[in-house]
C-alpha cells in the first residue's frame, strides 16, 4: 500500500515545488527589475533578448559590469523555452568532436564556416558541464547522461529533458540570472533604435519603449539576442515575440547581415484551428510514427526512399507538394502523424509534453493521428559575427538565432541551436576593458503624445495580418522568380506606406536625448505593434531580395525554377543597406 501512494505523493510535492519556484522567481523578477526613475542610468552592457542566448550571455559577462537585460514580455517567452528535441554534444565514449563536425558540415550544404563549426564542437562538452553544474535536469540512463539519435547525426549525442529540454535549460538560466545583483531586468520593453556614434562608427546604446515612454539608454556594448523571425510566416513554431527585431535593428544601423534566404521549415507542427503551431519533434518520427494523408497513405515515400525519415527540408517539401496537389488552401491544409506504430508505454515516457499539449486541443495521440503541416522553424541567416560575437559595428554584438556565426550554413543540424547559444555566449566572459561612453546629450523637453493613431493602426494591423500569408505563399518552402518578384513589389509598397506614418516616426526618427511620454496604454500598445510590423516588413524585404539573388537551391532555400545546387553559389550572401554581394566560405 505504501508503494502505491508514493507516485501520487511525489506528484503533489512536484506541484507544490513548482508553485514555490514560480512565486520565488516572480519575487526575484520584481527585485531585479528596473524602475522608470532609473531610465537615465547608464549600463556597461545591454542585452536585448531573454532566450537561452540572452540569459547565458548575461551570466557569462564579467560580474563587475552593470548589465541591463531587456525582454519584450516577461522572462521565459522566447523560442528557446519551446525547444523540445535537445542539445547536441559529442561526449559519449564512441563519439567525437570530429564526427559531430562532419555531420554539421554535411547538413550545412557547403556554407558552414569550418573554424566556427570546429569551435562549436570542441567547446560542446564544456557547455554541457556548465549546464549540469547549474542544475539542469537532463535525462539519465544508469547514472549517465542519456543521449538519443536524431536525423543526420551519425551517433546518439542529443541530450534531453523528456521533450521539454529548452524549458529545462531556460528555467535554470532564469533562476541564475535573477540571483545576480549586477543584472537588472527591463521587462515588457521594446528596443526601437540603435544609438550610434557616426564619427566613431560605434554603438553606444539604444532607444527603448518602456513603461509608457521612449528613452535613450547609454551602454558601452549592446548584445542582440532577440531570436529569429518566424512570425514573418503564416505557419511558424516560433512564439509571438519572434519578429526579427535584432536583424532589423542591426540592418537599419548599417551592420552587415548574411544568408537571410536560408530558413528552415520543420515538417511537423500541430495544425488545428485556434491552436498554436506547436512543434511535434522529429524524434516522434524517429521512434516510428508514420506520416499519412487523409486517405491514410504514407505519401512521403513518393518523394524520397527514406519516407518520413528523410532530411527535414525534403520531408517539408514532400508535405507541401502533396498538399498543393490535394487542397487549394495551402495555408491551413494539413496531413497527419500517426503514432499507432509506437508502443503506448514508450510514447508516455518519451513525449509527455506533446501528449499534454495535444490533449489540451482535443487530440488523444494514443488513439488518433495528429494533424500536422510544415512551419517556419529556424533562421540560419542573421547578423554577421566573428568567433567573439562582434558585428561589423564596434560595440555591437549578436548571439543565438539573431547571429550568423557560420555554424549552420544553409541548413542547421538538429539540436545544434541551443549548443550554439551557449558556446558562443561563453566567449563574452572575455569582454573586458569596457567603459560606458560619456555622451553629451542636448536634453530635449519631453514630448507628450496621445497616440491617436486609429486610422494608421487599421493599415498597420491589416499589413500585419496579410504579410505572413504573402511570405508563406511566396518565400516559403518552394520559391520561384515571378512569385518572389510580385511579393517583393507588395512589400516595398507596404514599407513605403508605413514609413510616412506619424506612428513610424517614433521608431525611425527620434534624435538621441529626445524623450516621449505616452498618455495612454493604448498608445504604447499601438507603438509596439507598429515597431514589430516595421521589423517584419524589413526582414521580409531582406528575405525576398536574398531569395531572388541566389539562383540555385541549397539547404533551406529551394527555388522551383533553379532546383539544382550550383557550385558557383557555394558562397555567403552579404547585405549592407540595399547592396547585396557574395563572399567565399571560410
Amino acid at each position: 500500500m505504501v508503494f502505491g501512494v508514493l507516485p501520487t505523493l511525489k506528484g503533489k510535492i512536484k506541484k507544490i515545488s513548482r508553485k514555490i519556484k514560480v512565486t520565488l522567481i516572480s519575487s526575484l523578477n520584481k527585485a531585479n527589475s528596473l524602475d522608470t526613475d532609473s531610465l537615465t542610468t547608464a549600463f556597461d552592457i545591454l542585452v536585448v533578448g531573454s532566450g537561452a542566448a540572452g540569459l547565458y550571455a548575461a551570466l557569462c559577462l564579467p560580474a563587475h559590469y552593470r548589465v541591463g537585460l531587456i525582454t519584450k514580455d516577461t522572462l521565459k517567452t522566447g523560442a528557446s523555452d519551446w525547444a523540445q528535441g535537445g542539445i547536441a554534444a559529442a561526449i559519449a565514449p564512441d563519439d567525437s568532436p570530429k564526427f559531430h563536425c562532419d555531420d554539421t558540415l554535411k547538413a550545412g550544404a557547403g556554407l558552414c564556416d569550418n573554424r566556427a563549426v570546429q569551435f562549436l564542437v570542441d567547446h560542446a562538452a564544456t557547455a554541457i558541464e556548465s549546464l549540469v553544474e547549474m542544475g539542469v535536469g537532463f535525462d539519465r540512463k544508469n547514472d549517465q547522461l542519456a543521449m538519443t539519435l536524431e536525423a543526420a547525426h551519425s551517433h546518439p549525442r542529443v541530450l534531453h529533458a523528456a521533450d521539454t529540454t529548452g524549458r529545462a535549460i531556460v528555467s535554470t538560466l532564469t533562476e541564475k540570472v535573477l540571483e545576480r545583483p549586477n543584472i537588472k531586468i527591463i521587462p515588457q520593453a521594446v528596443a526601437l533604435q540603435l544609438w550610434l556614434d557616426d564619427t566613431k562608427k560605434q554603438c553606444q546604446g539604444i532607444s527603448m519603449l518602456y513603461q509608457g515612454q521612449i528613452s535613450w539608454i547609454r551602454s558601452a556594448a549592446v548584445i542582440l539576442a532577440t531570436g529569429g523571425g518566424g512570425q514573418v510566416y503564416a505557419q511558424t513554431t516560433n512564439p509571438s515575440v519572434s519578429t526579427g527585431d535584432g536583424v532589423a535593428l542591426a540592418w537599419r544601423g548599417g551592420a552587415i547581415v548574411r544568408d537571410l534566404e536560408f530558413f528552415q521549415f520543420h515538417p511537423t507542427a500541430l495544425t488545428k484551428p485556434g491552436a498554436p503551431h506547436f512543434l511535434i519533434s522529429e524524434a516522434v518520427r524517429g521512434e516510428g510514427a508514420h506520416l499519412v494523408d487523409a486517405q491514410g497513405i504514407r505519401f512521403a515515400f513518393e518523394y524520397h526512399t527514406a519516407g518520413e525519415l528523410a532530411p527535414r527540408d525534403v520531408v517539408s517539401r514532400a508535405i507541401f507538394n502533396h498538399l498543393q496537389k490535394t487542397t487549394p488552401d495551402s495555408v491551413n491544409a494539413h496531413v497527419y502523424l500517426d503514432l499507432q506504430p509506437i508502443e503506448p508505454e514508450r510514447i508516455n515516457r518519451r513525449f509527455p509534453n506533446i501528449i499534454q499539449v495535444c490533449r489540451k486541443w482535443g487530440i488523444n495521440v494514443l488513439e488518433e493521428p495528429i494533424p500536422v503541416a510544415p512551419a517556419a522553424h529556424y533562421w540560419m541567416g542573421g547578423v554577421e559575427v566573428d568567433l567573439n560575437n562582434s558585428t561589423s559595428i564596434q560595440g555591437l554584438y549578436a548571439i543565438g538565432e539573431t547571429a550568423s556565426t557560420g555554424v549552420h550554413g544553409a541548413n542547421r543540424l538538429a539540436s545544434n541551436s541551443l549548443l550554439e547559444c551557449l558556446v558562443f555566449a561563453a566567449q563574452l566572459s572575455k569582454l573586458e576593458g569596457l567603459s560606458t561612453p560619456l555622451v553629451n546629450l542636448s536634453l530635449i523637453s519631453p514630448v507628450q503624445e496621445k497616440g491617436d493613431w486609429e486610422e494608421e493602426m487599421l493599415l498597420i494591423n491589416q499589413i500585419r495580418e496579410d504579410l505572413p500569408i504573402l511570405m508563406w505563399q511566396s518565400a516559403g518552402i518552394c520559391r520561384t522568380q515571378p512569385v518572389l518578384e510580385s511579393a517583393l513589389e507588395q512589400v516595398v509598397l507596404w514599407r513605403s506606406q508605413l514609413a510616412g506614418l506619424n506612428c513610424s516616426h517614433y521608431v525611425f526618427d527620434l534624435l538621441p536625448g529626445q524623450q516621449v511620454i505616452f498618455e495612454s496604454l493604448t498608445a504604447q500598445m499601438s507603438l509596439r505593434v507598429c515597431a514589430e510590423t516595421l521589423n517584419l516588413l524589413d526582414i521580409a524585404y531582406l528575405i525576398l531580395k536574398s531569395a531572388l539573388f541566389r539562383t540555385e537551391s541549397r539547404g533551406g532555400h529551394y527555388r522551383g525554377d533553379y532546383p539544382k545546387t550550383c557550385p558557383k553559389w557555394e558562397v555567403h550572401t552579404l547585405i549592407v543597406d540595399h547592396y547585396w554581394w557574395t563572399n567565399p566560405v571560410n
